[in-house]
């Protein structure tokens, strides 16, 4: 049997599974070895019956392209959870391995697909399967949100068939473009070193905002000394001026990696004002009851 199918008995009881299960039984393609690092995967937090609603959110941790941020990644799924949204934290292949632009998109792209694949399975709507990201991974997130497709409906592979596009997405202090306000770490990271103005442009996701980019929650403080404020404003300035709803929110303070205001996620933990601003948004937008 199958990790993955062994998942799927696991998910089938609503048991709280505790393994990750890779994107791709028979290995990533671009892989450069069989590594940990090599092997991007999925880890779901389900929300108990009684809560859940049927959405789901593939969560990108942040950490420059080059590590991934536990409190940006499980914490945020235990939050979710708490909310009756089905997590899936999504360790995505790094810059730090030896991965570049386009290897994290294919793997974003990819947990997006496979959660729609098996949606009917984890009794989820794949129709309601939303993206959350901070710093870096807001990055990622912002990528897919303007770079997404209707899926391949010629592929062999039934994950392929599914569209990746993000019904939502929420961005954390996102870096978005890879111009002057960048995150000079995360660019080298994602473009390597010297990349072409062309490749730049690309990944500066403002760039590429249209009117079928999702709806978007965002959030950012002034204060931030590692991703400027303008990465936020810009993004939204795009998103107003496609016609694509929003709801963003700047705070005076707070450092970078501000993440839900703890380190240490409880249900009775005290939590960044943004996180309650968000739950009324997903209530607006139908993922939250």
């Amino acid at each position: 049997m199958s990790l993955l199918s062994s998942f799927m008995l696991l998910s089938a009881s609503q048991a709280q599974p505790t393994n990750s299960f890779p994107l791709w039984e028979d290995g990533a393609p671009g892989a450069l070895g069989t590594a940990d690092k090599d092997i991007p995967t999925l880890t779901p937090f389900f929300p108990s019956p009684d809560k859940a609603t049927g959405a789901a959110m593939v969560v990108c941790p942040g950490g420059g392209y080059g590590n991934l941020a536990p409190y940006e990644g499980k914490d945020y799924a235990l939050w979710l959870k708490d909310q009756g949204v089905t997590a899936f934290v999504l360790k995505y292949r790094l810059g730090s391995a030896g991965y570049h632009h386009p290897v994290e998109l294919q793997d974003v792209s990819r947990a997006i697909r496979l959660v729609r694949s098996h949606a009917a399975e984890w009794k989820l709507d794949p129709k309601r399967v939303g993206i959350i990201g901070s710093s870096a991974g807001g990055h990622l997130a912002a990528t897919l949100m303007t770079h997404f497709d209707g899926g391949k409906s010629d592929s062999t592979d039934a994950v392929e068939k599914e569209s990746s596009r993000p019904d939502l997405g929420i961005l954390c202090y996102p870096v978005i473009t890879m111009g002057e306000k960048t995150h000079a770490g995360s660019k080298m990271n994602l473009l390597g070193k010297d990349p072409s103005p062309e490749l730049v442009k690309e990944l500066s996701n403002e760039c590429h905002v249209t009117k079928e980019t999702p709806p978007c929650f965002l959030f950012h403080t002034v204060e931030d000394k590692a991703v400027p404020v303008e990465n936020a404003l810009m993004f939204a300035t795009a998103l107003r001026e496609a016609g694509v709803p929003f709801d963003l929110h700047i705070y005076e303070k707070g450092a970078h990696g501000t993440a839900l205001g703890t380190r240490a996620y409880n249900s009775a933990t005290k939590l960044h004002p943004w996180t309650s601003d968000c739950v009324y948004w997903l209530k607006l937008r139908g993922f939250v009851k």
